[in-house]
């Protein structure tokens, strides 16, 4: 504790010196002769007596203080310094002094702001440093003092107890400074530099503080701008002066200079030097308020008015400095005040920014300008603020869709070198690209796992329903204002087209805006007046011609229009000018009538004084501004009327009284000066100051700047303003340029457009792609391939967009629609080039159970799929392959050139595209296939041999085979179309069916196996992918000639390893068709007839009744061919055979299923249609038992005696195993005997003739013969068998004949020279034994009513006479 009061008295005591030190030397100073202005005896008396007095005093005070320096009032030891610093008599040097002491006692803070006092002690040295007064004397004595007098200012802004001072105080501080900088510009560029120093520190000070300034109550609306508002005089200075400096500073904007132009006359233009330095302090202003100035109404309508006023007005006119400050200061407000100046940043950005980048006069200016445009792009939130709130908006100017498309143009190259605008433009583009990619994937960050890719997707909005466009809705559910503001957009094109229309023909161009429910039905009159009002392109006379019309209608649109209009606190003469600049007066004089009292009710209902009696006086006034217009205007009046004149015209007009006199000569003059602007077409060039008024009242209706947060849906539509002129200009700037980092830039920014592409514009991607695919140079049909080959391995820009091709492709494979057509080109010329090495497609080596796998790795070094969240990264490629580049590394590295171009096309991933197709959505892969599809079949290619289009043609279905199998679990979806593909192929002009096809079978069978091997529960892709292959051999059914070794072995497969899952109709009867003509070839014979009896033997229960009978189709071709081994056909014949077992078992679950389909069903209506349905599956199995037995009998006609004998063999066990099994109904019986085994004698025997009737054919008739005597025998084995079934039937006697009949033919057989039928020794007996079993079983015996015995009696006679007596022994006819 005494310690610190030890502490406290030292300071003190400094305190005590310093003041002490501080009197002497003033008074030294003062007491100091001057030569040059040497004062008298009686002048020192009078400064001893005053002002010397006064120091003197406080001299005898500072040893000696009653208290503590703080808590004394400042004023005691001050004012001697003061009366110094005012006195009229002092030297400038002495003043000096006194100002330094001053500074010295503020910077140790003496006092501070609890000192009582202090307030009025800061206050005086403001008023005494203000009026300091200096005596004359050299002007650099004088340039000190005033420097120091801005080090006092600056000491008494930064002092704690500065808080404590007025406003007018503050505002006397700032005004006093301006004017050392002021009168400074005739003396030294010191005293000028530390003057505009001061005064900017002075700003940064004072609205440092308003973030921390009350809002008060006076502050809240328009009415309280006046500047004699109360306020609390003890609060210190506060927004008051704020408000004040700022004013003061946007005069400065306005600061004029008097030059003389080169004809000797004087003209009026800005002080640059001023308005820079104003900007600089408007600047500082603003960064330090910040968002506080919006707080406080006066000081924002400041900005909102005065100030953008300005900044708009000397924006497009003036040097490159000031518009790049003015630039700044806008950028600057917008961090700021967005929120409150939306329709002046849109004012800025249409007169200033976008105006001068289109002006092609002044080029340092246009760089300016358009690096302005870039500053504001590379705000995170600019973008899609000025979509949402400018672009989306029908009433506002299309900001980003202009601002972008000006980068685009500027970024253009020309013929010649680029320049640094063109540069320039392009960082531009690129930033805004990146902005919208990275935007776009922030949101997929921002929203959590990725969604299904089909929902994701944005779609264009449609206008369903008639909206008032002209009615913005306020931000409430974020979802249904992102739907409201792209309906708005929507809309806004829409009117554009309807404006289009209307200027060609009025009618379509309404019935447009009702077709696309811009207008009501029956029409809303303010929509088209707002159609009307705020279309840009609008024919000004149509508008005139429609408003003017007198249908009820066109007056009712007439009154809305003038509705449109904000006249609140304009003239008559700028009211009207901006009436008459909306359309174009029509020539009828009625109809200017009744536009002219439209507009004077409507701005008589809105003046703000009162100096119309009436709208009547508007409209008269009116109509004599127009005669005066036309009157001052018009070359072909001589005369032009005097302002006398005028004057006179209009007496007594206003309820019978006269109009000011100055108002009517303010008008005469405003319309001398400037005529109407009557311009056929919208769209104003120009800010005039009556378009500032209206837009001012606008501001007062208009909803604030939306601040809102990126949507990906936002996102789609707003990039699509601009992509086509993107990627135009930014392949033509990687086409001119030859830096690798720009080159790198070009690339990058194609990918953003692609990240931003993959959500809803396919056809944006797809011109992205065939961008780069253009730069590849593969694709180029007027080079030779030896010069595509050096241009690829020479130049970096083709193997950088190679890369980039098949980047996207990977990446966003699954936006890319047509796009697949340019990749598979390409794809297909490096393979022509040989630059694909087989290590970068490696599925076409590996087998088919590798590439069923959907996480087959096709790279040995794969990289893991693009991860759209991180943009970013997915350059890393193209940095690491510019990286090792060069030529000249290359070969430092000992790279040949095939090694570099390996090294690039490893980096494609180009096996990856199709072996991770599955992830690609169903168009996706449709488009891809049919790409393939369509280039394996020739389209769009040139082959220089047939090698070589074969070679093609096999790539080309190994990639279609590598899709099919990454996507089996959705083949159902897409293969139908690529079924339709290739029955349209076969309609190409150059179709060659031979490689086609022959490459492609064996594409389709690994297919078939995957599909099958799957064991998927769907029956659809296994009959799809048969339809195809059926189609595909039937093209040209040659081509089994050239490829059957392939379709053997793959039909030998399914058979052997997948019959089980063979579950349609049409895949047994493909594969078994297809084994069947393999088999004719002696090659693949026997691995055909080997997986036959594979599956009738082993596979036998894979069989189905649909599939039975193309098996037994399939059996019989192969035991008809005549070089087919005696052993496997018998085997077939064998088996063929033993399948009457699964008919039995067929026909029983068929007679089982009808039995419980009739109980089930008995007590139901439908049990006609389930006995239908079962008694069907019964007969079934009979028609396949016919069929069977049909094989057999046309395999008795076989060349060798071995197969006809075991067919007939075969035929008879059939008919015996199938007896009682298959349930035959005696017709039924008779039916099958009657339509096999009688056709089989009959055929036989008319071999035999046949034989006999040839010339050293005995050996291979009596081969025939045998073959004959076993089918007889046959015949009686199976009548007998099946006699006691049949015997009932109403055909049995006819049956019976039959048999009678084969057997006379073969007993009268006659061989001719071959000598003895030894069939006759075999029919007899056969005879005996069928007609002993009928007596046995008294089937034949003599009945009154029954003549089968006599028949049989008589045909024995005919047949054999000797056994007439044996058979018949106790008869005689």
């Amino acid at each position: 504790m005494e310690r610190a009061m030890v502490k406290a008295k030292r300071k003190e005591l400094g305190i005590s010196c310093m003041l002490n030190t501080e009197v002497g030397a003033v008074l030294a100073v003062i007491r100091r002769p001057i030569s040059e202005s040497y004062l008298s005896p009686q002048e020192t008396d009078h400064c001893d007596s005053s002002v010397q007095q006064s120091l003197k005093s406080l001299r005898a005070l500072i040893f000696n203080p009653q208290q503590e320096w703080r808590t004394i009032d400042p004023s005691v030891y001050l004012s001697p310094f003061l009366e110094v610093i005012q006195s009229d008599e002092i030297p400038a040097s002495a003043t000096a002094v006194a100002l330094s002491s001053i500074l010295k006692i503020l910077k140790i803070e003496i006092f501070d702001e609890k000192s009582p006092g202090a307030r009025d002690a800061m206050n005086s040295i403001v008023s005494g440093i203000t009026s300091c007064r200096l005596e004359k004397t050299d002007s650099i004595s004088e340039d000190a003092v005033m420097m120091r007098i801005l080090q006092v200012l600056t000491g008494v802004m930064k002092h704690p107890a500065s808080e404590l001072l007025e406003d007018q105080a503050v505002c006397t501080i700032v005004n006093t400074c301006f004017q050392v900088v002021q009168q400074s510009a005739g003396r030294g560029d010191l005293l000028q530099r530390n003057g505009r120093y001061t005064m900017h520190e002075l700003i940064q000070i004072i609205f440092s503080r308003l973030p921390d300034f009350d809002v008060r109550g006076e502050e809240g609306g328009e009415d309280s701008e006046s500047d004699t508002d109360e306020i609390d005089m003890n609060s210190g200075y506060g927004i008051r002066c704020c408000i004040d400096i700022f004013h003061f500073l946007c005069s400065l904007l306005n600061v004029v200079e008097v030059v003389e132009n080169s004809e000797g006359t004087s003209v009026h233009t800005a002080d640059e030097d001023v308005q820079i330095f104003a900007l600089v302090l408007i600047n500082s202003a603003i960064e330090l308020s910040g968002d506080a100035i919006g707080q406080h109404p006066k000081l924002l309508r400041m900005v909102q008015d005065d100030l953008f006023h300005h900044l708009i007005h000397y924006g497009a006119s003036s040097s490159p400095l000031v518009l790049s400050m003015i630039s700044s200061c806008i950028l600057n407000i917008y961090h700021f005040l967005r929120k409150f100046v939306r329709l002046q940043l849109e004012a800025f950005f249409s007169f200033v920014l976008l105006k001068v980048t289109a002006f092609t006069g002044f080029l340092q200016l246009q760089e300016v300008a358009l690096e302005g445009l870039i500053n504001f792009c590379r705000q995170p939130a600019f973008i899609v603020e000025a979509y949402v709130n400018y672009d989306c908006d029908p009433i506002c100017r299309n900001v980003f869709e202009e601002t972008g498309k000006v980068l685009c143009r500027h970024t253009f190259p020309t013929s010649g070198p680029l320049t640094s605008m063109q540069i320039q433009a392009f960082e531009g583009l690129v930033i805004l690209i990146h902005n919208i990619a990275d935007n776009m994937d922030g949101e997929e960050d921002e929203g959590g796992e990725e969604e299904d890719s089909n929902t994701i997707k944005p779609s264009p909005v449609e206008i369903n329903e008639y909206i008032p466009f002209w009615i913005e809705k306020p931000k409430e559910d974020f979802e249904t204002w992102v739907e409201h503001i792209r309906v708005r957009k929507a809309q806004k094109r829409k009117l554009a087209i309807a404006a289009n229309h209307f200027n060609r023909d009025e009618k379509k161009g309404l019935e447009y805006l009702k077709y696309n429910h811009l207008v009501s039905d029956p029409p809303d009159p303010m929509a088209l007046a707002s159609f009307f009002r705020f279309t840009p392109g609008l024919d000004k006379t149509m508008i005139g011609d429609y408003l003017g019309d007198p249908d009820e209608l066109h007056l009712s649109v007439l009154k809305s229009f003038t509705h449109t209009f904000e006249f609140t606190g304009m003239n008559l003469d700028t009211a009207l000018r901006t009436f008459l600049e909306s359309f174009r007066l029509p020539g009828e004089s009625q109809k200017i009538e009744r536009m002219i009292e439209a507009f004077s009710e409507r701005f008589y209902d809105q003046q703000s004084s009162e100096i119309f009696a009436s709208k009547d006086t508007v409209h008269i006034l009116c109509y004599s501004l127009i005669m005066l217009n036309t009157d001052q205007h018009n070359p072909q009046v001589k005369k032009k009327m005097t302002e006398d004149e005028f004057i006179r015209n209009n007496r007594a007009i206003n309820a019978g009284k006269d109009l000011p006199r100055e108002y009517l000569s303010e008008l005469f003059q405003s319309i001398s000066t400037s005529a109407f602007a009557l311009s056929t077409h919208s769209g104003p060039v120009e800010m005039n100051p009556n378009r500032w008024i209206e837009l001012m009242n606008r501001t007062k209706t208009t909803q604030p700047l939306s601040m809102c947060q990126f949507d990906r849906r936002i996102g789609r539509d707003m990039f699509a303003t601009i992509a086509g002129p993107s990627i135009a200009a930014v392949s033509a700037f990687f086409e001119h340029s030859d830096d690798d980092e720009v080159l790198h830039e070009c690339v990058d920014a194609l990918i953003s457009i692609a990240r931003v592409a993959q959500y809803g514009l396919e056809d944006i991607l797809d011109e992205l792609i065939a961008s780069f695919c253009k730069f590849t140079t593969l694709l180029n049909p007027y080079t030779t391939p030896e010069e595509t080959l050096f241009a690829f391995s020479h130049d970096m820009k083709p193997r950088m967009a190679t890369l980039a091709v098949f980047t996207l492709a990977n990446n966003f494979g699954d936006s890319i629609r047509g796009g697949w057509r340019n990749i598979v080109d390409c794809l297909l010329k490096l393979r022509k080039l040989q630059l694909l090495p087989q290590s970068a497609i490696e599925f076409e080596t590996t087998d088919e159970e590798t590439l069923s796998e959907p996480d087959l790795n096709i790279l040995a070094s794969q990289e893991t799929k693009f991860n759209r969240r991180q943009g970013s990264s997915l350059m890393g490629r193209f940095s690491h392959f510019l990286a090792l580049d060069s030529v000249e590394e290359s070969v430092a590295l000992g790279m040949s050139e095939f090694e570099q171009n390996l090294k690039v096309i490893k980096q494609c991933r180009i096996g990856q595209i199709f072996s991770k197709s599955s992830v690609l959505p169903d168009v996706a892969v449709l488009n891809l296939g049919r790409s393939l599809i369509y280039a394996a079949a020739g389209k769009g290619q040139k082959f220089s041999t047939a090698i070589e289009e074969e070679e093609t043609v096999k790539f080309c279905w190994d990639l279609i085979t590598a899709v099919a199998l990454s996507n089996i679990h959705r083949f159902s979806t897409f293969w139908p179309s690529y079924h339709e593909y290739l029955l349209n192929v076969a309609n190409f002009p150059l179709f060659s069916p031979i490689p086609f096809v022959e490459k492609g079978i064996p594409g389709l069978f690994k297919v078939c196996i995957k599909i099958l091997a799957s064991n998927l529960q769907d029956q659809l892709p296994e009959e799809l992918i048969f339809r195809s292959i059926t189609i595909m051999w039937k093209i040209d059914k040659e081509i089994i000639d050239t490829c059957y070794d392939t379709i053997t072995e793959f039909v030998s497969k399914i058979i052997t390893e997948h019959s089980a899952n063979l579950q349609t109709q049409i895949g047994w009867k493909s594969v078994l068709q297809l084994l069947s003509l393999c088999g004719r070839h002696p090659e693949t014979k026997e691995q055909a007839v080997d997986a036959l009896i594979g599956l009738m033997s082993t596979n036998a229960s894979h069989l189905s009744q649909s599939s039975y009978a193309y098996c037994i189709d399939c059996s019989f071709s192969f035991v008809a061919l005549r070089n087919s081994a005696v052993e496997k056909n018998l085997t077939i014949l064998d088996l063929m055979t033993e399948s009457v077992t699964m008919l039995i078992q067929w026909y029983k679950t068929a007679s089982t299923e009808t039995v419980n389909n009739f109980s089930v069903a008995s007590n139901t209506s439908s049990s006609s249609s389930v006995e239908e349905n079962s008694l069907r599956g019964v007969n079934f199995v009979h028609h396949l038992f016919l069929k069977l037995s049909e094989a057999f009998r046309k395999t008795t006609l076989a060349r060798r005696e071995e197969i006809r004998n075991r067919a007939v063999t075969s035929l008879e066990k059939s008919f015996i195993m199938a007896h009682e099994d298959l349930g035959f109904t005696p017709s039924g019986c008779i039916y099958c005997i009657d339509h096999v085994v009688f056709p089989t004698i009959d055929d036989l025997h008319e071999k035999l003739l046949d034989y006999s009737r040839r010339e050293n054919a005995e050996r291979e008739m009596r081969s025939m013969e045998g073959t004959l005597k076993i089918a007889m025998k046959m015949l009686k084995n199976v009548f007998l068998h099946y006699l006691e079934q049949i015997v009932g039937s109403a055909e049995f006697r006819t049956f019976w004949l039959g048999v009678l009949r084969r057997m006379d033919t073969c007993m009268k057989a006659d061989l001719g020279e071959y000598g003895d039928n030894k069939l006759q020794e075999v029919v007899p007996e056969l005879l005996t034994i069928m007609i002993g079993t009928m007596k046995e079983k008294e089937i034949l015996v003599q009945k009154e009513d029954d003549d089968l015995w006599e028949i049989t009696y008589i045909q024995i006679q005919w047949i054999a006479p000797a056994l007439k007596d044996e058979l018949f022994p106790d008869e005689d006819m």
